[in-house]
């Protein structure tokens, strides 16, 4: 990791991966660059067919801001998201954005090695970790 006042640099391999039984593998990139200003965490689906965005809508974090509205990237592989009961597929390269948080949303890898970039905030207030992310992020 390369660091200065104002700025850092990591590489996505130097992150730690972080997993648990009830959440997909994913890296702590807010944490590992210090973002406070909004969420951000890379998601992992090594192999086709597991689950890289697990089923939620953001309105179960709600911590009365509204619930958060998200921004996926597909980086590498093919994801299949699955919101509100549609299918859409997604190569790499292709933005997802739910801006209600209600939506059920969820991905599967359908290809090995597929990554997905998540950001997320909470419109016209302050990002503030979610419970979930601080709890993990404990363990390292």
């Amino acid at each position: 990791m390369m660091a200065a006042d104002g700025w850092s640099v990591v590489s996505l391999d130097d992150m730690p991966i972080l997993d648990a039984d009830d959440l997909p593998a994913w890296k702590p990139v807010r944490h590992s660059l210090g973002i406070e200003a909004f969420g951000v965490n890379a998601w992992l689906g090594p192999d086709a067919g597991g689950a890289v965005i697990d089923d939620h809508d953001e309105l179960e974090h709600d911590d009365d801001d509204g619930g958060q509205e998200e921004l996926y990237y597909v980086v590498a592989g093919r994801a299949r998201f699955t919101i509100d009961g549609d299918r859409v597929d997604a190569p790499a390269g292709t933005f997802v954005a739910l801006t209600d948080p209600a939506l059920e949303r969820a991905a599967v890898a359908e290809e090995p090695g597929t990554l997905i970039l998540a950001v997320g905030g909470f419109r016209g207030s302050a990002f503030k970790p979610s419970a979930w992310e601080l709890k993990r992020l404990a363990k390292l």
